[in-house]
């Protein structure tokens, strides 16, 4: 693992450090912001911690520490001669967080990430003490009719001068490989394998769902998984279940992870809760 690279220049706190760590052939790099029990931010597909996460971290490290990690092919972390699945990826992420002595942690997935975090309590239970998935799918039909016809027509000239195309160019080892990314990006989409609902329904850790209502994920899928979760059913009667729904009004997919003045204490408040969550 490598200790001395630079400070981010940011607003980020006196504890910030970027590192590096050697896992599974990748030399794959990860941030820590923050004291506290740990939170494993996972970011989205074709972005990194800056796009994908900058926004909500400052305020996440406030109170506990956050661990960022970029996975395979994205920021910081060079891709290898190896495509991009969600059980490599969960795997790489358990590695690396073994390698730094954390055993156990509260997970935040964004997209992509959403489906690493997915795949880590599903296999590695006892790792993951709460689970915050937004834009959840956990089946191929779980998106909008179309939306994955347009993302394989996706090519890297589309996202020529975009936020995500900027911060590869200017954080990635090899920026030259962004057309390869894109390329894996879209292979990661077209094999997406189901979770069945056995798969699902064993997740018993408490976990907050979010989307969007104009997200790239159907609304009616996010609480089909809600239910197989153990949501919706009369809380009053039965009590809370261990799930909670959110659905953040006039939202897309992108602009999610802006909504800092929903999200953050709806976060922090149920990892921070000791009640039916």
């Amino acid at each position: 693992m490598t200790e001395n690279t630079p400070q981010r220049s940011d607003e980020m706190n006196k504890s910030s450090q970027c590192l590096y760590a050697e896992v599974h052939g990748l030399t794959m790099y990860y941030e820590v912001h923050g004291v506290g029990f740990p939170l494993v931010l996972l970011h989205g597909g074709l972005s990194a911690i800056g796009t994908s996460l900058g926004k909500l971290l400052p305020d996440l490290a406030r109170s506990r520490q956050v661990i960022a990690i970029e996975q395979q092919a994205h920021g910081h972390t060079a891709d290898i001669d190896r495509p991009l699945t969600y059980q490599q990826m969960a795997e790489d992420t358990v590695a690396l967080l073994s390698h730094i002595g954390i055993e156990q942690a509260d997970f935040f997935g964004y997209s992509i990430g959403a489906g690493i975090a997915i795949e880590i309590v599903i296999d590695h239970p006892s790792r993951v003490r709460k689970l915050v998935a937004a834009t959840p799918i956990f089946t191929a039909d779980g998106f909008h009719p179309g939306v994955l016809t347009g993302m394989e027509a996706l090519q890297p000239e589309h996202l020529a001068g975009s936020p995500f195309q900027e911060e590869y160019e200017r954080v990635a080892p090899h920026p030259q490989d962004w057309p390869q990314l894109i390329t894996k990006v879209k292979q990661l989409n077209r094999e997406f394998v189901d979770w069945s609902p056995e798969a699902i329904a064993s997740i018993k850790v408490p976990t907050l769902l979010i989307a969007g209502d104009s997200d790239i994920v159907r609304p009616e899928h996010v609480v089909e998984l809600f239910r197989l979760l153990g949501g919706g059913v009369p809380g009053d009667n039965v009590g809370l279940p261990h799930v909670q729904l959110a659905v953040l009004p006039g939202t897309t997919h992108i602009t999610l992870v802006d909504r800092t003045q929903w999200l953050v204490p709806m976060i922090t408040g149920f990892l921070d809760a000791s009640g039916p969550v």
